[in-house]
């Protein structure tokens, strides 16, 4: 299932994390240091942003790391960058 990537930003839980994965690739466990939710939950909004196709998960050995997908950004720019001309 696709997420609608406006969907996915809507929420600030999510935002958060992909201010924090703009800075470098994380972990959900260095993600969820900074949220006052679960670590549960911090997964749960990294599904939709996956699902979304603002981010993308690598596994390096029992690690899942996290990275912005700029490519998935694409259509949100390409959207609001109509507003501008």
């Amino acid at each position: 299932m696709t997420m609608d990537a406006f969907q996915a930003i809507a929420d600030p839980n999510r935002r958060h994390l992909l201010e924090e994965l703009r800075r470098q690739p994380r972990t959900v466990n260095e993600l969820a240091e900074g949220l006052p939710i679960s670590r549960p939950a911090v997964s749960q909004h990294l599904k939709a942003l996956l699902e979304s196709k603002l981010v993308s998960v690598e596994s390096r050995g029992t690690r899942r790391i996290y990275t912005v997908r700029t490519d998935g950004f694409m259509h949100l720019n390409l959207w609001v960058d109509q507003f501008w001309s």
